[in-house]
């Protein structure tokens, strides 16, 4: 049986699935547009046991981690790829029921790059969608750390795009990609928090990788991971190109308006994220010089194409 059939099982039983030796999976009761079945809570190791993503503050689902535990097992290490309340939610209790540290890349306003920094600052962005603001991690991870134990190594990446301290985490050929390349869906790249320039950096480093599979999340392992990473890619780029067309035709437009003539197959009330994501891509656009604003930074900001 595969990977990604074990998964679909687990998620249809609710119930810890192991993807692998040494791996488990266990999925949290928060399925939603965004989340898709649920968050994806990994277990990794025997014995001692790191846990990769906690996921949202619900009791049922630290019954449901501290459940799976086998006789004489104990959670050792906490790691979140980044702190959307979906997965980093949790993490506190775990840490106060279990006595392991929460490790991270920083608290939810930790890596942004300048440019984020000043939207932030002005307050009228927007973005914060479902931004844990309370997270703090007890030890900081960065780019080219490893955590070490009865599991095996854990090599550390910074992954920005989704979210400035958004992290991968590389384990025995494996991957746990967070939100940041998943299988069921794109990822939501939102102001100040998401960061398009750099999502499309992250997303170039993971495609030249020679990763076997991706643990996303949310959603299936991705059996393919390369392929899905250049998918991603040219959907990114595609959906440039058609920002591109219709900013043109009509002269002048804010994010809403161009989401709504770009996404049409999707269901109305996904229209405020895909403003974001279309957002994303404006000021990534605006930072190329590509297109100018005609407004303060605000979600209803409007653009143009840039004058030559």
């Amino acid at each position: 049986m595969t990977a990604s059939k074990r998964a679909t099982e687990a998620m249809e039983r609710g119930r810890p699935m192991r993807l692998e030796k040494d791996l488990r999976l266990i999925l949290a009761p928060n399925p939603s547009p965004m989340t898709f079945k649920g968050t994806n809570t990994y277990l990794l190791g025997t014995g001692e046991v790191a846990v990769i993503d906690p996921g949202p503050a619900l009791p049922e689902h630290l019954e449901a981690i501290l459940g799976a535990l086998d006789e004489g097992e104990c959670i050792s290490t906490i790691l979140v790829t980044h702190s959307h309340k979906d997965h980093s939610g949790l993490a506190r209790d775990l840490a106060r029921a279990t006595g392991a540290p929460i490790l991270a890349a920083g608290p939810s306003d930790w890596g942004r790059r300048a440019i984020m920094q000043e939207l932030a600052r002005t307050g009228e962005i927007g973005g914060g969608e479902g931004v844990d603001p309370d997270f703090a991690p007890d030890s900081l991870v960065r780019e080219g750390a490893t955590v070490v134990g009865r599991w095996g190594r854990i090599d550390v990446l910074e992954t920005p795009g989704h979210m400035a301290n958004h992290l991968s985490f590389a384990w025995n050929g494996a991957l746990f990609s967070g939100d940041l390349i998943m299988g069921w869906s794109t990822s939501l790249v939102s102001p100040p928090d998401g960061d398009m320039t750099a999502f499309m950096d992250s997303v170039c480093r993971l495609a030249a990788r020679d990763d076997r599979i991706y643990y996303p999340g949310h959603g299936d392992p991705v059996t393919r991971p390369q392929d899905r990473a250049q998918e991603l890619l040219a959907h990114r780029r595609n959906r440039e190109t058609q920002i591109r067309a219709a900013l043109s035709e009509l002269a002048t437009s804010d994010a809403t308006t161009l989401a709504r003539r770009i996404y049409d197959d999707i269901a109305p009330e996904l229209i405020p994220a895909a403003a974001r994501n279309v957002l994303a891509h404006l000021i990534d656009m605006l930072e190329k010089t590509e297109v100018e604003a005609l407004d303060p930074p605000h979600p209803g900001m409007r653009f143009r194409i840039a004058r030559t």
